[in-house]
């Protein structure tokens, strides 16, 4: 017998159970392709020298090299910035001491005061590094050194002013030393890239230089790109195997934010030292900053034909796009995104970014950069399970007397339909606040977490932690230190670090190599930075 009452009753679970699931896959949505994207070529482009020979030209200010320059930041509007949350993937305690091998440690690039000095006499110091197949390259704001990785020696000419790498090219980027710097070794092909801005002036010009061989003190072929009135901050690269992506936070003129521009360069052009080099660029909306490209480790590349991914933050999750570059025909490129990735809850460090991490001995605080996402996005293939590692600086506790701490994330399946491995927030139970971090996995899955560390009594450190792929998800294992602060940051330079760098060596693919800053003694523009390596037990 018919029972209408029975059918409306399944009618109704049918459309409740529909929207369940129509409101949970709604993170996964199709995204929509980002357009249109621009196409130019390389402004000027040429191969150097042997680095190891070059000078870089004296900037314009160099006749005043006792003037301190706090660089200014461009501070990224609220992406989604919550208050007094209970942090949802907080580690409550932590393991065993992280049960490594260390490596080297030892000093590298400070400011005029120190050993090797920088040539400038500014802050932060933008400290980064990579490793490659038998050195270690800084670049530390606007100078770089390179040394041997097996002893830690400076080789013979360094540090060099980072427009050294462009002697001779002419223009700005041989004329001006603005830094921003980055520094990768492209493992797919066992060469440096080297990329600065040049904005003293307009047009604005991002700098590359690729290697001619594994050797970081050779040759280069050098290319200028040009932005016109667009302001390039922050820029970030990563290396892929089709091209060589950078992301950067556009400001109208210097100074309205305009939103993150996207761009891909022809790697393999820049890897053969062709001329007509071009890049392929999206520029987003407002809406949207501080993207980073993700940056392959290991010699495992993604599938073919993979897009490059570029990732932000937002309420309380992830953003995810997809890059797909076809330099033959740029009708073919598309930018789509993003995919909204739901994460534990957090708050973002400092109200959203800013300064407020304590240090012994002063009123001064010390700067998050809490507004984004930090470098490195590292990717890495193993036997085909794809995995993006990044973190973040985030507050445990409400705005008034919360603790900055770093939260992390392994995200799976980016090909896919992205997932959230684990996750993971630093512990707080110490007091200590912790900040200004960089990640990365080796070839077994184990994860390296490098970061600043500070509070009323800690002078800023420099400390790293870990896990290995049988712990625990979301669970970090006890810090070591690398070098503890011998000083606080006095006077009124918030400023501090705004990134470091943690890369894993190409030759083991087990080693990682970290590199950030702290102080000798107190003071202002008297930063030092360190760089030391590690293992864990078992990765050979």
């Amino acid at each position: 017998m018919f029972n209408k009452k029975a059918v409306t009753i399944v009618l109704l679970m049918v459309f409740l159970l529909g929207s369940t699931l129509s409101a949970q896959a709604a993170p996964y949505s199709k995204p929509d392709s980002v357009s249109p994207v621009e196409v130019s070529s390389a402004v000027y482009s040429d191969v150097s020298a042997p680095v190891r020979d070059l000078v870089g030209a004296a900037p314009t200010d160099a006749g005043d090299k006792e003037k301190e320059k706090d660089k200014p930041l461009r501070v990224l509007p609220n992406m989604g910035n919550a208050l007094d949350q209970v942090d949802g993937a907080l580690q409550t305690d932590a393991g065993p001491l992280a049960g490594t091998t260390n490596g080297l440690n030892f000093e590298g690039i400070g400011d005029t005061s120190n050993t090797p000095s920088n040539p400038c006499n500014c802050a932060p110091p933008d400290t980064n590094g990579a490793v490659g197949a038998t050195q270690y390259v800084q670049w530390v704001n606007t100078a770089f050194a390179v040394y041997d990785k097996a002893t830690g020696a400076l080789a013979q000419g360094f540090p060099k002013a980072g427009n050294a790498l462009w002697a001779g090219f002419g223009g700005a980027c041989e004329n001006s030393n603005d830094g921003d710097p980055v520094v990768q070794y492209d493992k797919l092909a066992n060469r440096w890239v080297m990329t600065q801005f040049a904005v003293s002036t307009t047009p604005y010009t991002q700098c590359i230089a690729v290697s001619t061989t594994s050797d970081a003190t050779g040759a280069y072929n050098r290319y200028a790109f040009s932005y016109g009135t667009q302001f390039n901050d922050y820029p970030k690269l990563g290396v892929w195997p089709d091209g060589y992506y950078i992301s950067y936070n556009i400001f109208n003129n210097g100074q309205t934010f305009a939103g993150s521009k996207v761009c891909a360069f022809d790697r393999t052009k820049m890897l053969a030292g062709n001329t007509g080099v071009t890049q392929q660029c999206f520029q987003l909306s407002n809406s949207f900053g501080g993207l980073l490209p993700s940056d392959v480790d290991g010699t495992t590349a993604p599938p073919a034909g993979s897009p490059n991914f570029f990732m932000n933050f937002g309420a309380n999750s992830l953003n995810l796009w997809k890059f797909h570059v076809d330099f033959a025909n740029s009708a073919n490129t598309t930018f789509t995104g993003p995919t909204n990735i739901p994460v534990a809850a957090f708050n973002a460090a400092c109200s959203g970014g800013g300064a407020c991490i304590p240090q012994p001995s002063t009123n001064n605080k010390l700067d998050s950069l809490a507004d984004r996402l930090m470098y490195r996005l590292a990717y890495r293939n193993r036997s085909g399970v794809e995995s993006l590692l990044v973190n973040q600086s985030v507050t445990v506790g409400n705005k008034h007397n919360g603790i900055t701490s770093v939260r992390w994330y392994e995200i799976r399946t980016p090909n896919g339909t992205p997932t959230v491995f684990q996750q993971g927030t630093l512990s707080t139970t110490d007091g200590i606040h912790r900040w200004m971090g960089s990640i990365a996995m080796d070839k077994q899955g184990n994860i390296a977490l490098g970061d600043s560390a500070s509070n009323g009594t800690v002078k800023p450190s420099i400390r790293y932690t870990g896990r290995l792929v049988t712990d625990a998800l979301g669970t970090m294992q006890t810090e070591n230190i690398i070098q503890a602060g011998g000083g606080s940051q006095t006077g009124t330079l918030h400023r501090w670090g705004d990134y470091s760098a943690m890369t894993v060596d190409p030759v083991d693919d087990c080693t990682f190599w970290f590199t950030s800053e702290y102080l000798k003694a107190n003071g202002s523009f008297n930063w030092s930075t360190r760089i030391a390596s590690f293992k864990f037990p078992g990765c050979s």
